[in-house]
Formats: C-alpha cells, structure tokens, sequence
C-alpha cells in the first residue's frame, strides 16, 4: 500500500487560512499598495487604464494589442476598446509593425508622453516610500521574485480583467 501525503491543516497556524495562503496575501497586497497610488492618478485626473498602457508602452518602441492587454491585466475586447479611445484622446497611435505589416503596433504620442511623465515619477516615489517602510527586504529581491511569479501563471489559466 502507498503512503500518502500528509493533508495541509486548513487554517494557518496562527489563525485564518487566508492568513498564511500566498494568493490571499499576493492579493491583499497589490491591493493596499495601488490604492495609495490609485489616489495620486484620480487626483491627475487619469483612469486606472489609462496609467498601465502608459506606463507599459514607457520606454518601449511600442507593444502589441496582445502585449499590452497581457501588461495591463485586461482582455483584448476591452484593450480594444480602450485603445480607440486612447487615440481619439490623442494619448497613443496605431502603428503597422516593421517586419510584419498584418501585425499593429501601439506608440505613445508626444501627448501620451507629457501626460505620463510626471506620473512615472510619482510612481517611483510611490514605490520607494512603500519599500522604506520595510527596510529589511531586498527590494531588488523581491521583484525578482515577483517576476517569477507573475512571468509562469498556471496552465490553463486566462487573465481576467483586474478591478
């Protein structure tokens, strides 16, 4: 007869399971952490959206509509729509990629740039003032970390829009 596993308790040692449960905390996290910024960007008068295809086509030569909507945590059909709306605003451009005319690319415009740019900077601060609050963590670290982490999602597994 073949031994089995040992069953993992359902509560964390010292309390709830969703406590000690990495996607509960991963969650809760990222959650905590970006209202903080999400406030800067209403006060900018910028939609959430709005600040991740920015903020994913900085310092890029631009991204695909798949790309993009992979980045900013969206399904195509809302990247879509998003988009349209970005290049009527004049905030981005669609643009025929070099070496494969069928595929478009999204560019930043000179708009797209002003508008991003001191926000880029924000985050930045942003960034550093949550890390401060943890001096003992190896920032860098703990990027790589995440990297890894969010660079394998589970087979199978779609992205779903984030609220």
């Amino acid at each position: 007869m073949a031994a089995t596993a040992p069953v993992a308790p359902l509560r964390a040692p010292e309390g709830r399971f969703v406590d000690d449960y990495l996607l509960s905390l991963l969650a809760r996290a990222s959650h905590a952490v970006s209202a903080e910024f999400h406030a800067t960007l209403r006060r900018a008068g910028v939609q959430v959206p709005v600040w991740r295809v920015l903020a994913s086509l900085s310092g890029s030569e631009g991204e695909t509509v798949t790309g993009l909507a992979d980045a900013c945590l969206l399904q195509q059909p809302t990247m879509t729509k998003l988009l349209d709306r970005m290049v009527r605003d004049g905030l981005v451009k669609r643009l025929p990629d070099a070496r494969d005319r069928r595929v478009v690319r999204i560019q930043m415009t000179p708009r797209g740039e002003a508008l991003v740019r001191d926000l880029l900077v924000q985050a930045k601060q942003h960034e550093a003032m949550v890390l401060a609050r943890f001096p003992d963590i190896g920032a860098q670290r703990l990027k790589e970390l995440l990297r890894a982490i969010a660079a394998r999602p589970a087979r199978g597994s779609r992205r779903r829009e984030a609220a």
